[in-house]
């Protein structure tokens, strides 16, 4: 076996361990190998960075409460028909 190949399972297991801590540079480079001949793994990688993103954008997410209505202008409740 090549010391930089990689099977798609190990190239996953990569990625997802890319996003905890610095991979050594043997495995960066057997990972952007494998990237360039996969035709799979790339969405794989994708579908991980949105995922990454979607979650620093709800980290973020402050809810701020809507103005109260204004009873000023609020249509008046009568019972007489119009």
């Amino acid at each position: 076996m090549m010391p930089f190949h990689r099977t798609c399972k190990e190239v996953t297991a990569l990625v997802i361990a890319r996003e905890d801590r610095d991979l050594p540079w043997h495995d960066r480079l057997a990972l952007r190998l494998h990237m360039s001949i996969c035709a799979t793994c790339p969405t794989f990688e994708r579908q991980i960075i949105s995922m990454r993103n979607a979650m620093q954008q709800w980290r973020n997410y402050e809810y701020t409460e809507p103005p109260a209505a204004d009873p000023i202008h609020l249509p008046s409740r009568t019972n007489e028909p119009e």
